[in-house]
C-alpha cells in the first residue's frame, strides 16, 4: 500500500506473507521436489499504543510465524511490518531494542543456570549495568513469584515455574512492546490466574502487549480486542464480550443414560443444535445460542439423570459454527 504502514501505531502491518519451502521425498530412491507452504497471507493488521492485542487461532493458523516476524526472528517473504515505527527487516536492532519475548514452552532457558543467573546473562544483553540489573532483577523475581527460587537451577524448577521465568525474561529489557507467544503453556490454574494480573499491571504500566492463543477464556479474559487468525489469513477482529458470548452459546451438556423419549424432548428444547451419541451409553447436546443449556440440565435432572457434566466449545469448534468462510468483523 502506498505509504506504508504508519509510525503513529505501534504495530502496523501490511500485506504481510510468510511463504516456506522444503524438500519432499517423492521416491524410493531420495528423490525429491521443491515445495511451497505459506504460513501468513497477505495479513493487515494495526495495534495501538498500550493495547492488549490477542491473536486467537488453532494449532498451526500462523500465529508463531507472525510472532516470529514482527521479532525479527523470520523475514517476511513479502509486504511490510513496522514496530513502533521501525521496519522488521531494514531496521531490526531498532526493533530489538524496545521489544520483549516470551515463547512458550521451555526454550531459551539455560539448565544449569539458577534464575538469578539466566536474568542477569539476558539483562547484560540489553545493556543494563551491574547496579541497574540486581534492582531489576530482584524486582522481576518478586513480581513473578520466584524470589525464593533465585538461586534455584532451572533444571530444578518446574515447568510452570520456567515459564513464569520466561515472563520475567521477557521484561528484563523494560520493553515497551511485549510479544507473548502462547504463555501460558504448562502453567497451573494458579499460576495463569496470576499471568492474568500480570497482564493487567504491564498495561498500566502502558506497554503494548501482542498474545498468541488458542485458549478462548484466556484471550476474553485480558485482551481489549481479539483478532481471528486461520490458516494464515485474518478473520476479522472481535471483542472480548464476543468471544464471551461465543464460549456460553456453543457450551455442551453431556448425559449418561438417557431414555429415549427424553432425548427427544430435550431435542425440541430451543437452542439445542444436535444431540451426538458416544460408547457407554453418553449423549452430547451441542447448543447455539446463549441460555440453552439451563433448560437442557433441568429437563435432564427432572427425568431421574444424575450422570451429568457440560464443558466448554473448543477453537475448533467456534470457527465451524460461527466463522466458517464468512468472516466476521466486531
Amino acid at each position: 500500500m502506498a505509504g506504508g504502514p504508519e509510525i503513529n501505531h505501534a504495530i502496523a502491518i501490511r500485506e504481510l506473507t510468510r511463504t516456506y519451502t522444503r524438500r519432499i521425498r517423492t521416491g524410493p530412491f531420495r528423490s525429491s521436489e521443491k515445495k511451497s507452504f505459506t504460513a501468513l497471507h497477505d495479513i493487515d493488521l494495526e495495534i495501538e499504543p498500550g493495547e492488549v492485542r490477542g491473536i486467537l487461532g488453532p494449532n498451526g493458523a500462523g500465529k508463531s510465524t507472525l510472532i516470529k516476524i514482527l521479532s525479527t526472528v523470520l523475514l517476511p517473504t513479502s509486504g511490510q511490518a513496522r514496530v513502533l515505527g521501525h521496519d522488521v527487516a531494514t531496521d531490526a536492532a531498532g526493533v530489538r531494542r524496545r521489544i520483549g519475548i516470551v515463547f512458550g514452552g521451555e526454550r531459551g532457558l539455560y539448565g544449569r543456570l539458577t534464575a538469578r543467573e539466566n536474568l542477569d546473562y539476558w539483562a547484560a544483553l540489553h545493556g543494563l549495568s551491574k547496579r541497574g540489573r540486581d534492582a531489576r532483577i530482584g524486582d522481576l523475581l518478586e513480581r513473578m513469584g520466584l524470589g525464593e527460587h533465585a538461586d534455584t537451577p532451572t533444571d530444578h524448577m518446574s515447568r510452570g515455574m520456567k515459564q513464569r521465568l520466561h515472563l520475567a525474561r521477557g521484561l528484563v529489557g523494560d520493553p515497551e512492546v511485549v510479544f507473548l507467544d502462547e504463555p501460558t503453556v504448562g502453567m497451573d490454574p494458579v499460576a495463569a490466574r496470576e499471568f492474568r494480573t500480570l497482564v493487567d499491571d504491564l498495561r498500566r504500566d502502558g506497554r503494548t502487549i501482542l498474545i498468541t492463543t488458542h485458549d478462548m477464556r484466556e484471550a476474553e479474559a485480558v485482551c481489549d480486542r481479539i483478532t481471528l487468525i486461520d490458516r494464515g489469513r485474518v478473520v476479522g477482529t472481535a471483542s472480548p464480550g464476543t468471544i464471551g458470548q461465543w464460549i456460553t452459546a456453543f457450551e455442551r451438556v453431556e448425559a449418561q443414560h438417557v431414555p429415549a423419549e427424553l432425548v427427544e424432548r430435550i431435542r425440541g428444547i430451543g437452542g439445542v443444535a444436535s444431540i451426538d451419541t458416544h460408547p457407554n451409553d453418553w449423549i452430547q447436546v451441542n447448543t447455539d445460542s446463549p441460555g440453552a443449556v439451563r433448560p437442557v440440565l433441568e429437563l435432564l435432572v427432572a427425568g431421574g439423570v444424575t450422570m451429568l457434566r457440560t464443558s466448554l466449545p473448543s477453537l475448533e469448534d467456534v470457527y465451524v459454527a460461527v466463522v466458517g468462510d464468512r468472516g466476521l468483523s466486531v
